[in-house]
């Protein structure tokens, strides 16, 4: 009997870990029962010398016959994951997934008797497949459920398509990228094949532009695959791009592909939308320059930043000057990123704010605003700058409950002299809001005073601002929810 041991309950309240490897790459291939069998299983090996750790046990908890509990042990132990050290009675070892990837597993010969003899038939006259490479064919379609006959076939395709002798690691390259993009079977594989032969026409006709000598790579076949497909650049796009490259002796498909992709990130598709972007190419870079100077930003490349903000800001139609002017006022707030200044840019652009005149007009609204509630605090008594939450409930009088000047103006004058009057204010207000009262008529009849008498109020009609007020304002427009 052991010393110690687990308890039932130790065992069932506690955790059973499953490798990341074996969920990525075994679960997905596998049905279900065989799943059961090895996680119950590893559960049990957490407790080895529980009376239910037996096979009988196992049948009965899993509602599984004794045959289908050692095919799925035999089918685990073929991918390397357990071994079977005797069947009568069963006994089963569980192997750490780090050591079945980096032990050399042993294959039956018989299983892939015809996909050696197709695959040295490839090689014929021109290299002998060692036993090394043999292997690493085996565990790649062990490990990625490829179909042989796949794999045959992209081995094929590599050797008819490369100008020059190819290793096995190349081919498993291939292999391995279609295999992660879901291309596992011999159908699949040959859609894939047949769509890049279907671009074989405009694979030419860019290689005869641009004056390239050599046939066609696998590479060249994949590219223009995704430029026109998965991108959806039309080729004449595609053809214009290369021929200016090709003037400047810079062409090379790398680089074709650089610039594409960068287009298709900026979502500049057509010839004019390219031909007015490489115009204005050296102000936008300058324009990002400036921004990054202005928030205290370095970056030796400036491309990713034109990318993903400079021209989605500029494609949304704002200034130069604005977007500058929102820089200026980000670092004057302590909002020091790009990611923080895109945030404040969208809120503008809900806003309707793109423009110099935009902002202008804006912002002298939002100086009128502030002086309306500065006079309102005055008339209440309250010595202070206007905050954001006095801008809310100013928001609310006005926005939400529809109150014009003249029966604020009613309610200020109740207020004025009661003790908390900001708080008095907003209640009388809501009060009157309840009852659906409208008009300052109405309000007088519902809430009478001895002595109607009300001050002036002073209305605000707008006037150029400080940037001191500016910046303050920008502030305020940060904590708006849009």
């Amino acid at each position: 009997m052991a010393f110690c041991k687990y308890s039932t309950e130790y065992v069932a309240s506690s955790k059973t870990e499953i490798d990341n490897i074996f969920i990525n790459d075994y679960l997905p291939h596998v049905e279900g029962d065989f799943v059961k069998v090895y996680i119950y299983g590893l559960y049990m090996c957490n407790n080895p010398n529980a009376f239910d750790n037996s096979l009988e046990a196992f049948c009965k908890h899993l509602n599984m016959s004794e045959e289908d509990i050692i095919g799925a042990f035999n089918y685990w132990q073929e991918e390397g994951l357990v071994k079977v050290l005797s069947t009568c009675p069963i006994e089963v070892r569980y192997i750490p997934l780090k050591n079945v990837l980096t032990s050399n597993k042993l294959y039956k010969p018989e299983k892939y008797e015809l996909f050696n003899k197709q695959a040295q038939e490839i090689f014929e006259g021109k290299r002998d497949i060692s036993k090394t490479e043999y292997n690493e064919y085996y565990d790649f379609l062990e490990r990625y459920h490829m179909e042989q006959e796949a794999l045959i076939m992209i081995m094929k395709y590599c050797v008819e398509t490369k100008s020059r002798a190819i290793g096995y690691h190349y081919i498993l390259t291939v292999a391995r990228n279609w295999a992660n993009e879901g291309i596992t079977s011999a159908e699949q594989v040959a859609e894939q094949i047949s769509s890049f032969e279907n671009n074989g026409d405009e694979l030419a006709l860019l290689f005869a532009a641009t004056g390239v000598k050599r046939n066609p790579s696998l590479e060249d076949r994949s590219l223009i695959l995704k430029w026109l497909n998965d991108y959806g650049f039309n080729f004449d796009v595609v053809l214009n791009i290369a021929k200016k490259f090709n003037k400047q002796n810079k062409f090379t498909m790398e680089k074709l592909d650089e610039v594409l992709s960068r287009y298709y990130g900026m979502q500049k598709m057509s010839i004019q939308e390219i031909d007015e972007f490489e115009k204005q190419r050296e102000s936008i870079y300058q324009l990002a320059k400036e921004i990054n100077k202005t928030l205290g930003l370095y970056y030796q490349s400036l491309d990713s930043e034109i990318e993903n903000y400079i021209m989605p800001w500029l494609d949304l139609g704002f200034d130069q000057n604005v977007l500058l002017e929102l820089a200026y006022n980000c670092f004057k707030t302590s909002v020091r990123t790009l990611e923080g200044m895109d945030k404040r840019v969208r809120k503008f652009y809900k806003l309707g704010i793109v423009t110099l005149d935009a902002l202008n007009t804006h912002m002298n609204n939002l100086l009128a605003q502030d002086e309306r509630i500065s006079l309102i605090l005055k008339d209440l008594g309250i010595n202070r700058l206007v905050n954001y939450k006095d801008r809310e409930n100013y928001k609310t009088w006005t926005q939400s409950w529809n109150f014009s000047d003249e029966i604020i103006n009613y309610a200020i004058t109740l207020a004025s002299k009661k003790e908390n009057p900001l708080q008095y204010l907003s209640r009388v207000l809501s009060d009157w809001h309840a009852k659906g009262i409208s008009t300052a008529e109405e309000a007088k009849k519902t809430t009478p005073i001895s002595d109607t008498f009300a001050k002036p109020k002073q209305n605000f009609t707008g006037r150029s601002y400080t940037r001191e007020q500016m910046n303050s304002l920008f502030q305020s427009i940060d904590d708006i929810e849009i």
